[in-house]
């Protein structure tokens, strides 16, 4: 049969929140006051952003996403995955399904961001943005500013999913540090099928100790909320 596995990605889901501050008063206090002292600093700097969707994106942004995409790995040491042929494709046949942020100073690009987003769904009255999901992120900045990434890739994205009336962000796997910006932690599960008898066993008893340690650590991540407690 199938092999299941569980693991934990990091998801934001929006309460019907009417603002980016109706967001930050959920949480607990020393988390709102962290991202506000964030998200001044990158103000304070003069960072300005432009939200660009679908055909909005011009051939220009798209290569300036490029350059800060690909430096993000050539700094890390490794040759970007994706090509730009491959963001080409995908702003000649789903230009709907990308957002960019394209972070400037002084008129100037110096950092950009791109998530994913579903396509409008049908509903009998027409679009309904409140089924949407994002899906984040790729990045990268040509120049360095205190919290840019941070702002970047969750607040501006959590700014734009508030705006929109997004139903969730999802921000992918690792990084519990995702949890200080309201990313909180969900199980995933996923299937698979091993043709080699002995190699499918020993995958499954492995698989059986990885759910019992996951299953741990996700209990440990959910004692560490972010939102603000009632009493």
């Amino acid at each position: 049969g199938l092999l299941l596995r569980q693991t934990v990605q990091f998801h934001w889901t929006n309460a019907g929140y009417g603002s980016f501050d109706d967001f930050l008063s959920r949480l607990a206090q020393e988390k709102r006051k962290k991202i506000r002292q964030e998200r001044r600093r990158v103000q304070d700097a003069g960072v300005t952003f432009r939200w660009l969707r679908g055909t909005d994106i011009q051939a220009r942004d798209w290569d300036f996403f490029y350059r800060c995409y690909e430096r993000t790995y050539l700094e890390h040491g490794n040759p970007p995955y994706l090509t730009r042929d491959f963001f080409q494709r995908m702003a000649e046949h789903m230009p709907e399904a990308w957002l960019l942020f394209i972070a400037e100073l002084q008129g100037q690009p110096i950092a950009s961001s791109l998530i994913a987003v579903s396509a409008y769904p049908s509903s009998a009255g027409g679009q309904n943005h409140s089924e949407m999901v994002a899906y984040g992120r790729y990045w990268g900045a040509l120049e360095r500013v205190d919290c840019l990434h941070f702002e970047a890739c969750y607040y501006q994205p959590l700014q734009w999913c508030i705006a929109h009336g997004v139903l969730r962000f999802e921000g992918g796997a690792q990084g519990e540090h995702k949890m200080a910006r309201a990313l909180l932690p969900v199980p995933t599960h996923s299937a698979h099928w091993l043709a080699h008898p002995a190699f499918a066993d020993a995958v499954d008893r492995y698989l059986q100790r990885e759910t019992a340690g996951m299953e741990q650590y996700l209990e440990h991540l959910q004692a560490r909320s972010p939102l603000r407690t009632h009493a």
